[in-house]
């Protein structure tokens, strides 16, 4: 029996599979719907599908590097239990080396680890571990010389933190020093020509009205103002930061001691953005009665 789009789409509706798992399941039932919501349950797509619904605020960072080229990639969990998981860290450091050869997102949920697709690949793992996950991150950093740092490291190159830095000259261990301060600080963006310009508009304007609240002279609050975001942009841009391995020196001035220059930088951490609905435990107690 021919499989047509709509047929898949149907599919999809009811259970949430994905098309070409949908596709498949029609294909070896002859179109069958519902020999094919059987056949998608077996396999643990449908039941993986329920679970598409619930958070995932967890899980691990990997980084991964390839001659002056590193990537960071985020892959969700619903569970900090499931990043301890020793199945679930070979998959996200397999996926972390894959996305080296692809240019973005979408192009690594596609790219193919040992004949299946990293979107296929993560879908089988939450039928298998029993809670949601999601590719949600990539970041790409490409430098003279790239170094990678992770952050409370549950394995090797994996953790809560992933910190990329791209440097234009050769010393590995500033630029160590120099993931480690981003980690630790998260600056908003490398120096003050690549930070958003409506951010900082609107923190003039926050700093504008604070000074005319003091009734001084239009002159004295000009000054007030310009001395007041340049104590900004040395508290957001990580060049102007105080470095935290000698906080006497900027970031900046501790580079060009070091022989260097600090080129970009990636800084991905588990959940950052993610609002996550928390219920009392009466709630989800409530809520498991009513099944």
């Amino acid at each position: 029996m021919a499989i047509t789009a709509s047929m898949v789409k149907e599919l999809r509706g009811t259970t949430g599979a994905g098309m070409m798992d949908a596709k498949k399941a029609l294909t070896e039932n002859d179109g069958d719907m519902e020999a094919a919501i059987d056949w998608l349950r077996t396999k643990g797509l449908a039941k993986a599908a329920k679970k598409s619904g619930r958070t995932a605020a967890e899980g691990l960072v990997a980084v991964a590097v390839e001659g002056n080229t590193a990537v960071a990639v985020e892959v969700n969990s619903e569970t900090d239990f499931v990043g301890k998981n020793a199945e679930f860290q070979g998959m996200v450091a397999s996926i972390a080396q894959t996305a080296l050869n692809v240019p973005d997102l979408g192009g690594l949920a596609d790219a193919e680890i040992g004949g299946k697709s990293v979107a296929a690949i993560i879908t089988d793992k939450i039928a298998t571990i029993g809670e949601n996950m999601s590719l949600r991150r990539m970041a790409k950093l490409s430098g003279t010389s790239v170094v990678t740092y992770v952050h409370n490291a549950t394995a090797p190159g994996m953790g809560k933190i992933g910190v990329l830095v791209a440097l234009t000259g050769d010393n590995e261990a500033f630029g160590k020093q120099v993931a480690m301060h981003v980690a630790a600080v998260n600056p908003a963006s490398l120096s003050e020509d690549d930070l958003d310009a409506a951010v900082v508009e609107k923190e003039r304007q926050v700093q504008i009205d604070i000074a005319r609240e003091s009734g001084k002279p239009e002159a004295v609050i000009e000054k007030m103002i310009e001395g007041r975001m340049k104590k900004y942009m040395s508290e957001v841009t990580l060049l102007n930061q105080a470095f935290v391995i000698n906080p006497d020196l900027t970031v900046a001035k501790a580079a060009e001691e070091a022989g260097v220059e600090i080129t970009g930088f990636v800084r991905l951490e588990v959940g950052e953005g993610i609002e996550v609905v928390k219920e009392d435990f009466a709630a989800e107690v409530a809520k498991a009665v009513k099944g």
